[in-house]
């Protein structure tokens, strides 16, 4: 899914706003080959060992289609249900149980020092991996060196591809060993370079950071990284609910809190029908398809985990439900049927609300934020309910 890219490239974007010509001084100094001399030094000049500089770059060589997926790639435009009941799948559910129980005894020991449950890590091993099945057969170095050479984001892929050298000088993997995903991406949880470097755990004591071929490593080290970001041990991270078919659907966003006991007096119960325990633990209300759709209570886990690991909240919400199934957790409903507007539409209303002067970003037909928080505006304009879901009703406004 490319979560760490996405996350890294959002935060390189505000450091280009204030010095942009920081990738232009880094990027094409002359052709590929000269370029890559050149990295060559820098790797030599911080302290990487001459036999990890060769071994990576030697025979090294630019690769156009690296780029071409790089400008091509886009976020998924299917519906929550859709893509949830996709990727949540009978097979995965059975196979990560089935995990959780074989390596029962090193998540105990990665909960008891990072304090992440079975189940959250088995699920972003399932949806970005398939378990460590499917790692990608791309040159890491290559693809990397590519990226780096390529203008767009050089600053970034410079610190990954250095990174790469510095695993290989480690004595963790060897070039050769380096294959994943086109854009760069290693091992069973799909880390970038610099992630490795930083978060990598040594979990089954043999040495070597490998995240490619052991499994506890992988996991612990997927552990220690939502620990860094600011997991919360023993609190929930995502818990389906039902809401009441009238409320101030404008307080429905990722974005604002409140507290158990808020949302029980606003009328949201539990996914069984139970009343919510009135408490004051802090939750957003999130209505990935709008009022009529499914409904959730996404805690402070999930808003400072699960929207670092991946900015669409679409991928995270399935995260967090494939999560809370593998704890035990019923299907989602499907909420009171709720009809969301077919791609090409969705394009046709953002093109509506570019005329009226609204940032969208890209028209592409995926409901980003900006495309979210002009739909609410002019929801609130039309008297319709601000839940920041496109409808049919506010298309036919609009037009």
């Amino acid at each position: 899914m490319n979560r760490k890219l996405i996350s890294a490239l959002l935060a390189l974007s505000l450091t280009a706003l204030a010095a942009p010509t920081i990738a232009s001084a880094k990027c094409r100094t002359g052709n590929f080959q000269s370029w890559l001399s050149d990295i060559k030094r820098q790797a030599a000049a911080k302290g990487i060992s001459r036999h990890a500089i060769n071994s990576a770059l030697d025979g090294v060589r630019y690769d156009p289609d690296v780029v071409r997926r790089d400008n091509a790639q886009g976020v998924f435009s299917q519906t929550y249900l859709q893509f949830a009941g996709r990727m949540v799948s009978a097979y995965r559910l059975r196979k990560g149980k089935q995990l959780i129980k074989k390596y029962r005894r090193t998540f105990s020991e990665i909960k008891r020092r990072y304090g992440v449950p079975a189940p959250v890590i088995t699920a972003f091993w399932g949806l970005e991996t398939d378990f460590g099945l499917v790692l990608g057969k791309s040159s890491t170095i290559r693809s990397l060196a590519t990226l780096a050479y390529d203008c767009r984001r050089s600053e970034l892929f410079h610190k990954e591809l250095f990174s790469a050298l510095k695993i290989i000088d480690r004595g963790d993997l060897s070039a050769r060993e380096m294959r994943g995903p086109w854009a760069g991406e290693l091992g069973q949880l799909q880390f970038l370079p610099s992630h490795y470097l930083h978060y990598g755990v040594d979990m089954d004591r043999d040495g070597h950071v490998n995240l490619l071929k052991s499994s506890p490593d992988a996991l612990a080290s997927a552990a220690k990284y939502i620990q860094s970001l600011g997991w919360r041990r023993n609190e929930p991270w995502l818990q389906e609910v039902r809401t009441p078919r009238s409320m101030d659907w404008a307080q429905a966003s990722v974005h604002i809190k409140y507290s158990r006991a808020q949302w029980a007096k606003w009328g949201i119960r539990r996914a069984n029908g139970r009343p919510l325990k009135a408490d004051g633990l802090k939750a957003a209300l999130v209505l990935p398809m709008g009022k009529d759709g499914p409904a959730f209570l996404a805690y402070s886990n999930f808003t400072k985990v699960y929207l670092e690991w991946n900015h669409s909240l679409t991928y995270g919400l399935t995260a967090g439900y494939f999560a809370t199934r593998l704890g035990g957790a019923g299907k989602v409903h499907p909420g009171r049927g709720a009809r969301g507007l077919k791609y090409a539409q969705i394009k046709q209303m953002q093109r509506l609300l570019q005329r009226r002067g609204f940032d969208v970003g890209k028209v592409d037909g995926i409901l980003g934020s900006k495309s979210r928080s002009a739909i609410r505006k002019m929801q609130r304009k039309y008297g319709l309910a601000v839940d920041a879901y496109p409808t049919r009703e506010l298309l036919a406004r609009m037009r």
